[in-house]
């Protein structure tokens, strides 16, 4: 099965200095890996005017329902989510991570998931941008996330 992750609204390249954030700039977001940690999947400048990840995932069914697995799944059966990482983006092309936003899939409908497993593709849409302007962070469930099945 196929994940793709749609996201918009974007914080901007530059993150200005507030309370409790230090500010960065030529901020960028990916899609990290859960081994190596290192390597990220679809790098996208924060000032894109949105982003877009596929990733392929393996659904395997457990006495609780799905459990989804692949490269980029991380957590323990029954807490899996995907970690968008942020990071800044230097002249040698060096990223440096500063926040990551932790998408949960365990808050996936079953239905829902029945349905994606079923045609193969579920989409995730979410805004990137934090209520303060900063990168979305920490964890990110419904209805910040919003998952979806497309019409076949």
């Amino acid at each position: 099965m196929q994940i793709r992750i749609e996201a918009s609204d974007l914080p901007g390249r530059d993150c200005a200095q507030a309370p409790g954030f230090p500010g960065y700039s030529n901020i960028h977001v990916a899609l990290q890996r859960r081994q190596p940690r290192d390597e990220l999947l679809g790098m996208t400048a924060g000032d894109a005017p949105s982003a877009v990840w596929k990733l392929e995932v393996t659904a395997t069914h457990i006495e609780s329902g799905w459990d989804l697995r692949g490269p980029f799944v991380q957590g323990r059966p029954g807490a899996r989510f995907l970690y968008l990482s942020w990071g800044t983006l230097n002249g040698a092309g060096t990223f440096t991570m500063f926040r990551r936003a932790k998408l949960w899939l365990d808050t996936i409908p079953p239905d829902l998931l029945d349905s994606a497993i079923t045609t193969g593709l579920l989409v995730a849409h979410l805004g990137l941008t934090d209520p303060k302007g900063q990168p979305l962070c920490a964890s990110v469930r419904p209805p910040l996330v919003k998952w979806s099945v497309p019409p076949s």
